[in-house]
């Protein structure tokens, strides 16, 4: 693991074993848009990574409250810009990202089209945080099973991202975008986690713009399960899973460039 930029947005270049060095992960991490960084979510970040033999980038974008919406998604659309710019095919590169990264990793879709650039092969979220009006109704129902997140917590940081934009935006809860056009989706979230109904909604919401969407539901795991691989089998199997969409994604679009 490398520190590298894009488009002058810092990243964290993986490189695993193995991989085919066209391929990559524009990677986006979590963390409500106010915590994390690029590098502690390279293990997860390396997992797709390996899973998919590509090379990542997972983008350190800024964070709120110093600086709130848009600058993430400014950040991932110049670190995307970037990778095309440097002679990537947008064929070549999948979009991955957990919780907030996921949701931002659907927003970064939208702009990218509504911007006119070509869309990358696949995009894989996992507890994709997509809509910061906290209308979901696993808000509630899910509240008792959840041992991560609660609305409570969620709703204590929106204002910190929104910094008194409309939350309901495309680009802050893509829920509301318009999806028509994007590559196919694969959505994983469990069934222990107060964001279950985002992904649920945003896979209808996908379906509806006549987007091609995998569904991913494992139950009685919490959010973002995903980063207990070492531990939980449902983890790597999930990973396994869209591992092996996402490469299957990559030679389609391949041979569709060609």
């Amino acid at each position: 693991m490398t520190a590298a930029t894009l488009g002058g947005v810092p990243t964290a270049e993986i490189t695993v074993d193995g991989i085919e060095p066209r391929h990559v992960v524009l990677y986006f991490h979590g963390g409500v848009y106010v915590l994390g960084d690029a590098f502690l979510a390279a293990d997860l970040a390396s997992q797709v990574g390996r899973r998919t033999r590509a090379r990542v980038f997972s983008v350190d974008y800024r964070l709120a409250p110093e600086h709130p919406y848009p600058a993430a998604v400014d950040d991932a659309l110049a670190a995307y810009q970037a990778l095309l710019d440097n002679g990537t095919a947008p064929s070549d590169i999948v979009f991955a990202g957990e919780s907030a990264g996921g949701g931002l990793a659907i927003a970064t879709l939208v702009n990218a089209r509504d911007h006119g650039l070509l869309l990358p092969a696949a995009a894989y979220v996992m507890s994709p945080y997509v809509d910061l009006t906290l209308a979901g109704g696993t808000m509630e129902t899910k509240r008792a099973a959840d041992p991560l997140l609660s609305p409570e917590a969620l709703r204590a940081r929106v204002n910190d991202y929104t910094s008194g934009q409309d939350a309901a935006l495309g680009l802050i809860s893509p829920i509301f975008a318009d999806l028509s056009g994007l590559p196919p989706l694969i959505i994983q979230a469990g069934t222990h986690e107060v964001l279950l109904d985002d992904a649920i909604r945003l896979a209808r919401q996908a379906a509806i713009a006549d987007v091609e969407v995998t569904l991913d539901i494992t139950p009685g795991v919490p959010h973002v399960f995903q980063a207990y691989h070492a531990m939980l089998h449902e983890a790597g199997a999930a990973l396994d899973r869209a591992g092996q969409r996402l490469a299957a994604c990559l030679a389609s679009a391949e041979r569709v460039a060609v």
